[in-house]
C-alpha cells in the first residue's frame, strides 16, 4: 500500500510540476474539467462518456509524456541539433494526432446530440 501511495503522489508532483511550466497541460487540464460535465450532458450512454473523457485524459497522458521528452531533450543538449529538433517534432506531432483524436470523438458525438434532439 506504500508503494501505491508514493507512486499517487509522484503522479500528482509530475502533473503540478509540468503544469507549472507548461501553457499546454495547463489548458487540457481546464479542458478535461470542461470535459466531464460536458460529456455527462451530451450522452446518455455511459460507454461515450468514457469515450469522451478518455480521450482527454489519452491527450493529456501523450502531453505529459512530450513534455517529459523535450524537457529531457533539453537537459541533454541545451544547444540546436538537428536529431534533438527531429525528437521533439515526432513528439509534437504524437499530440497532434491526439487533438485530431479528440476532434473526431467530440465531434462525433456533439452530431449524434444535435441529431438526437432534432434539431438537425
Amino acid at each position: 500500500m506504500q508503494n501505491l501511495v508514493a507512486a499517487f503522489c509522484n503522479s500528482i508532483r509530475g502533473i503540478v510540476s509540468a503544469s507549472r511550466t507548461e501553457r499546454a497541460v495547463r489548458q487540457e487540464l481546464v479542458l478535461l474539467l470542461v470535459a466531464i460535465p460536458a460529456a455527462l450532458l451530451i450522452s446518455p450512454h455511459r460507454w461515450m462518456r468514457v469515450c469522451l473523457i478518455g480521450v482527454i485524459l489519452l491527450t493529456l497522458a501523450v502531453e505529459l509524456l512530450n513534455t517529459a521528452l523535450e524537457k529531457l531533450c533539453d537537459h541533454v543538449t541545451p544547444h540546436w541539433h538537428p536529431a534533438i529538433g527531429s525528437i521533439k517534432d515526432m513528439g509534437s506531432a504524437a499530440v497532434f494526432c491526439m487533438l485530431l483524436l479528440i476532434c473526431i470523438v467530440w465531434g462525433t458525438a456533439l452530431l449524434e446530440y444535435v441529431h438526437l434532439k432534432g434539431a438537425w
